[in-house]
Parts: C-alpha cells; structure tokens; sequence
C-alpha cells in the first residue's frame, strides 16, 4: 500500500513547501494537489518543491481537462519531470462542476467522459512522441510540437473516476491507474475494482499493475474527538461534488446532505458544520487516532485490492482557511504526516 499527501495549496507557500519537504523525508509515494483557480498554482509550487525534494512523485489529482488544455497539461508534466528528475505524473477528469459552474459552463453538456478519454490521449502522445495530430470530437492539432520532454520512459498519466461503471472501466482501459475521490465503504470500492477490472480486461492490462488511489478526507490526532471534529468540519464541502450513486454506495442518502450542500451553496459555512452529523462525518471521511484509522482502512478498503491511500489532511489552518471555523487542538500538516508514517505506515508494509 502507498501512501501519499493531498493537498490544497491555500496555505502560504512557505509552509506548503515546507509539508512536502517533511512527506519526501518521511518516504511518502506522492503530494498530490488539485489544478483548480480556487487554489494557489500546483505546478509553480511543484516546480519549487522539486528542487527541494529527492524521492516524492509531484502532480495534479485532479487537473480538468475542460479549463486546462490538455496539450499544456502535457507540457507542464513533462517540464515539471524534467526539474524533478523523473517524478512528475498527473491525474486528470473533466473537472469541478462547482468550479465549471462559476465559468457558466454546465459540465453535463461537456460529455465529460469522452472528453476526458481523449485528452488522456492526447496527452499520453504528446509525452510519448513530442507530437501530436489528432482529428477528436473535442480536440484537434495538426503537428503540434512541444520541446517540453520528460525524463521518464513513461510518465504516468492517471484518470479521476467518482460517478457510474463507464468511467471506473475507462480509467482502467485508457490510463495509468484511477484515483476514486471521496468514498469509504467496502461496497464502493468494491464497485470500483469492479469495473477497473472489466476495463483493464479489455485492454489485455492486469487491473494490479495500475494505480488504484483512495482519495479520502483524512485527520488523525491522538485525541480522537479532535480528529474527528476537523474532519467533520470538511465533509459537507466535499460531499458538494459527490454524485447521488456515489452518495448511496457510501452509505449516504442524498437528502441527507442536500441542506448541508444548500447552507454551504448560500455561503453560510458554520451553518453547513452544524447540520453535519458527527455520524454522517464518520461515513464520509476516515479520522480519528491512528488505531482507528488504520483499523478503517484494513477493513474497508485494502481487501478490495486498492494499493494506494491518498490523504487529504485537514488541520485547523485549512479548516479556517475554507469554512471560517476556529477549532483547537489539532495537530497540523507536519505532525499527521508524522503520525502517519509512524504509526499508520507500518500496518500496511
């Protein structure tokens, strides 16, 4: 099992740089961070990091191929592979809808998922080749270069899956591996090997050479209470983009978030917290101590065949940053990544 760092590049720089500094010393696989306006630049931040790092693996999870072109997706991959010697990737989706529909434009009229096939497309040629000519639905060149080339013999390029069985099956077939974003019981992850395996079938691939990422709201403090209370100050946010089949294979009816996602929706944040459960926060998230954690993911999701744990650790500081809640006593990037690694790694060696 690998265990990465997501992150939301909203803290100052100097921190950030700071906690991917501490994951690359602690041995984790990756830092991760989402290629989204709301959020400081990933890939300004991972150029920095790379010099300042020897071993972590740098990257998008996600980058939406509708606001960012895949050619220059391509381009950055390849260049950030070149200042990191080989530990660039990215993982790609159609994007936001929150974010889409701040951009007026309706993600269901995109068709998101043949979009998506045919930017990882495009991108996989133009890292592989240095050139592209394509005649898609959505995307057209006609012997586009790039100078841009990576390091690696194949910089992997991995596709995001949240919602039905066509795009678990696709990331499988056309990419490098799926990133599963935002689910924690056993039904859905066994949903999504599932059709991981039906895609990688199709593609003569063995579904367990691909990376298959748990992206999960994580907090883990000694003090269970305090882990839990931060995570359940995220949950309603995410649960936002979380479709309603989603939503039910977790466990969650979708009238059960709906006033939490209308509260957040009218910018009433401390009201969104208040309407979030602590029991509906412990089925859309996994915090707690490390005991708890760790005894989470044994049950629920490394029988399933996943093989890596992507962590979106929320401290206070994000908590302030994101939902305007002042909460005490939890520890902050730097210390999970620590408790992590000393007492959530192990289990899993």
């Amino acid at each position: 099992m690998r265990f990465s760092y997501a992150m939301l590049p909203d803290y100052p720089l100097s921190e950030s740089l700071a906690s991917i500094k501490k994951a690359d010393e602690l041995g984790f696989y990756a830092v991760y961070a989402a290629d989204e306006t709301w959020h400081k630049d990933l890939w300004l931040l991972f150029a920095a990091a790379a010099g300042q790092t020897s071993r972590i693996r740098l990257g998008p999870s996600i980058s939406g191929v509708v606001l960012r072109e895949p050619t220059l997706i391509a381009q950055a991959a390849a260049t950030l592979d070149e200042l990191s010697n080989g530990r660039a990737e990215v993982a790609v989706s159609s994007g936001n809808f929150g974010l889409l529909a701040q951009y007026h434009i309706d993600w269901a009229k995109t068709k998101p998922l043949s979009r998506v096939k045919e930017a990882v497309h495009v991108i996989r040629t133009l890292l592989d080749d240095g050139v592209v000519t394509f005649d898609g639905e959505f995307f057209k060149y006609s012997g586009l270069f790039t100078f841009a080339r990576p390091v690696q013999e194949r910089l992997p390029v991995k596709m995001g899956a949240m919602r039905g069985p066509k795009s678990f099956e696709a990331s499988a077939e056309f990419s490098d591996g799926c990133h599963h974003a935002l689910s924690y019981t056993r039904e859905a992850y066994e949903y999504m090997m599932k059709h991981c395996t039906i895609g990688a079938e199709r593609a003569g691939k063995n579904v367990h050479d691909l990376d298959l990422g748990s992206w999960v709201v994580f907090s883990v403090a000694e003090d269970s209470a305090v882990a839990k209370d931060a995570a359940r100050s995220m949950v309603g946010l995410y649960a936002s983009s979380m479709p309603h089949e989603q939503l039910e294979r977790n466990g969650v009816s979708p009238d059960e978030v709906a006033p939490i996602i209308e509260a957040i929706g009218a910018g009433d944040m401390a009201k969104g917290i208040e309407l979030t459960s602590p029991d509906l926060a412990e089925r859309l998230s996994i915090a707690g101590t490390p005991e708890e954690v760790t005894e989470k993911i044994k049950t629920n999701i490394e029988p399933t065949g996943i093989n890596h744990m992507i962590l979106a650790i929320t401290d206070a500081s994000l908590v302030k940053a994101l939902m305007g809640r002042e909460i005490a006593g939890v520890p902050n990037v730097d210390t999970q990544l620590q408790l992590v690694h000393d007492k959530v790694m192990p289990a899993f060696a």
